[in-house]
């Protein structure tokens, strides 16, 4: 497809330095001018202040001049603010305000990590010995960012902007509520949803495997058991391993692996999901607070404040 990763997100904070410094602990590696990054993702998440948590700018990599040339023409075919100079260009989500930049950019190269094995019925996979999971001692590093979740209070008009406009598809949808969307073999990189206020619900970033979601969670949670939110659990649209943090901003993060990929756009058809299912497969149900964070009526007013 034109379009092949998401490259960076921008979030805007009012607490910079803490918000920072959760990050810091959740894997990333901090540079200057509120940068963090990935493992292979490079320069992923930069943290700017701001006087509500939102997000302000999506960052998405496209192949080829032309793709960003074809985007442009779309949107100025629809009376969109557009600004381009051959390799990339800059323009606004209306509905959330959301600036979304779209450059030509190399694809994330991820080393093959040897697969971890697992015992099961009839294989004996791991031999004589314990897990090899039990033997990590390393920090649990985010190897990528993988979607990011966005409340809008139009979601469809958000969701048309992003495939119609920008170039996403569709992989799976939530019944009235909104859509997961994607720019790259990912299941979604994006995920719209209806909400009373544009607002960043949370980011994703990808690990190894279900022992890294778990030892990445365990640590974050040691001192401040006051950062989970929900997990662990298995999604269904997705398919994926989960487990949500906090971070001090109020912005939910999100250690994954195991996401659907779709290679072949001919090979997979979207659901409209209802219900629990549009949620998780199995795991505990989510808090409301996950659904409806706490701070929506702040955000709204503009008068949020950090805990």
């Amino acid at each position: 497809m034109a379009l092949h990763r998401l490259t960076a997100i921008t979030m805007g904070v009012p607490n910079v330095a803490e918000t920072i410094a959760y990050y810091t602990d959740f894997g990333l590696t901090p540079h200057a001018e509120g940068w963090l990054s990935s493992v292979d993702g490079g320069r992923q998440l930069r943290v700017r202040p701001a006087p509500t948590r939102r997000l302000l700018e999506i960052g998405i990599g496209a192949e080829h001049p032309d793709d960003i040339a074809a985007i442009a023409h779309r949107l100025r075919a629809e009376g969109a603010p557009v600004e381009a100079d051959g390799t990339g260009l800059r323009t606004v989500e209306p509905v959330t305000g959301t600036r979304v930049v779209v450059r030509v950019a190399e694809a994330v190269t991820q080393a093959q990590e040897p697969a971890t094995p697992y015992n099961g019925p009839g294989r004996i996979e791991r031999g004589t010995g314990r897990a090899p999971g039990l033997s990590r001692a390393t920090a649990v590093r985010p190897r990528k960012l993988g979607h990011v979740v966005l409340g809008s209070t139009d979601y469809a008009a958000t969701i048309r902007f992003f495939t119609e406009l920008i170039g996403f598809k569709t992989s799976d949808r939530i019944k009235d509520h909104g859509a997961f969307l994607r720019c790259s073999t990912d299941h979604h990189n994006v995920l719209v949803l209806n909400a009373p206020v544009a607002f960043l619900h949370h980011s994703s970033w990808q690990v190894e495997d279900i022992d890294e979601v778990g030892r990445g969670a365990a640590s974050m949670l040691t001192e401040h058991p006051e950062r989970h939110v929900w997990g662990l659990g298995r999604h269904h649209a997705g398919s994926n391993f989960f487990w949500y943090l906090k971070d001090p901003a109020g912005n939910f993060s999100e250690y994954y692996s195991d996401m659907d990929c779709i290679v072949d756009d001919q090979l997979w058809t979207p659901e409209t999901l209802e219900g629990a299912r549009g949620l998780f497969n199995w795991g505990p149900p989510p808090p409301p607070s996950f659904l409806a964070p706490d701070d929506l009526a702040e955000i709204m007013t503009g008068a949020h404040q950090p805990d």
